[in-house]
């Protein structure tokens, strides 16, 4: 269930690509996080890997002397070439012990630009966060227009009945680094989701 305790963010737990992407926008967007967030005194809990977007970011929040934590299962370090430079690399045994340890260690979620596994972990977060797992909020740096199909997806889903319009209320998207950590540094829980509304749910389920 979620925590009634006010909101602190001290550590943002990031997503994004293992890859750079094409457009060297996305690149510069990881850099600029990395390190606004490391100014700004906020821990860094990303995936451990010292390549693509990743490793963009986490050199510039320790070239800014910020905390960096990544978290990387062991048949993936050889893969993404794990960072051995960060201030606490956490190698674990599977992706799924992956995501609960970074959900664990940072009282917000962003996804920056990335594939496949940035979206499954994106919305795991979001969903926790609807049933009522938790109350973290979830960022979107929307880099160059990157995320607007998403968005349109999400719309379209709202539209149709299966997302409740509540999701806005956690998921804060923006276009720039100081829009995005303003954001998320103003973020008060939401009172009720849509799961907590719910009569047929036991107040228990997830605990």
């Amino acid at each position: 269930m979620t925590d009634d305790s006010p909101f602190k963010l001290e550590r943002i737990c990031v997503f994004c690509g293992s890859h750079s992407g094409v457009d060297p926008a996305f690149r510069a967007a990881a850099v600029e996080l990395g390190a606004q967030m490391a100014k700004r005194g906020l821990g860094l809990v990303y995936g451990g890997g010292k390549v693509g977007l990743m490793g963009a970011m986490a050199d510039a929040a320790l070239a800014a002397n910020g905390e960096v934590i990544g978290v990387i299962p062991r048949s993936l370090r050889d893969r993404e070439v794990a960072h051995l430079g960060v201030s606490d690399l956490q190698v674990v045994d599977s992706m799924h012990e992956r995501k609960r340890l970074m959900y664990g260690q940072a009282e917000a979620v962003v996804a920056l630009p990335g594939g496949i596994g940035t979206l499954d972990e994106l919305f795991e977060s979001m969903t926790w966060n609807q049933l009522d797992i938790h109350a973290k909020p979830a960022g979107l740096l929307n880099v160059a227009g990157y995320f607007d199909p998403l968005l349109a997806m999400l719309e379209r889903a709202v539209e149709q009945g299966f997302v409740g319009s509540s999701y806005r209320e956690f998921l804060r998207v923006a276009t720039t680094v100081p829009e995005l950590l303003a954001s998320l540094e103003s973020y008060q829980p939401p009172a009720e989701t849509l799961w907590s509304r719910r009569s047929d749910v036991p107040t228990d389920a997830f605990e």
